[in-house]
C-alpha cells in the first residue's frame, strides 16, 4: 500500500513561471509525502517493528513522490484487513491528514 503525491504544471508561454512554480511545487509535494510517512509511522500497529521501519519516502520526479511501506509483503492486510483480522489502516488515515496543508500549500503557490 502506497501513496502517490504528484502535481503536474504546464504553462506553455512562461518558462520562467513554470521553472520557478515547479520547483515551489516540487517542494510542496515532497514535504507532503515526508509528513504522510512521519504520520503514518505513528499510526501503523507495531507487532516487529517491521512494518513502521519499512515505511519511506521516495522521490520519483520532480513533482512525484511514493510513500509507503517496502518489501513487506503483509502491509496492505495490515491497512485493509483480511477475512480474519479487522482493517488497521494507517496509509489512508496519514494521507488524509496531510491533504489540507498540502492543498493550502499549493493554494499558495498557484496565487503567485
Amino acid at each position: 500500500m502506497t501513496v502517490r503525491v504528484a502535481v503536474t504544471i504546464r504553462f506553455n508561454k512562461l518558462p520562467q513561471l513554470t521553472d520557478s512554480l515547479s520547483r515551489l511545487a516540487g517542494a510542496a509535494v515532497m514535504k507532503a509525502a515526508f509528513d504522510i510517512e512521519s504520520t503514518a509511522k505513528t499510526l501503523v500497529p507495531v507487532d516487529t517493528g517491521n512494518l513502521k521501519s519499512s515505511i519511506q519516502t521516495t522521490q520519483e520526479g520532480p513533482l512525484t513522490a511514493l510513500v509507503g511501506p517496502r518489501d513487506v509483503d503483509y502491509a496492505v492486510y495490515v491497512e485493509y484487513g483480511t477475512s480474519r483480522m479487522a482493517a488497521q489502516p494507517y496509509m489512508r488515515p496519514a494521507a488524509e491528514r496531510v491533504q489540507p496543508a498540502f492543498l493550502a500549500a499549493m493554494r499558495q503557490i498557484v496565487e503567485i
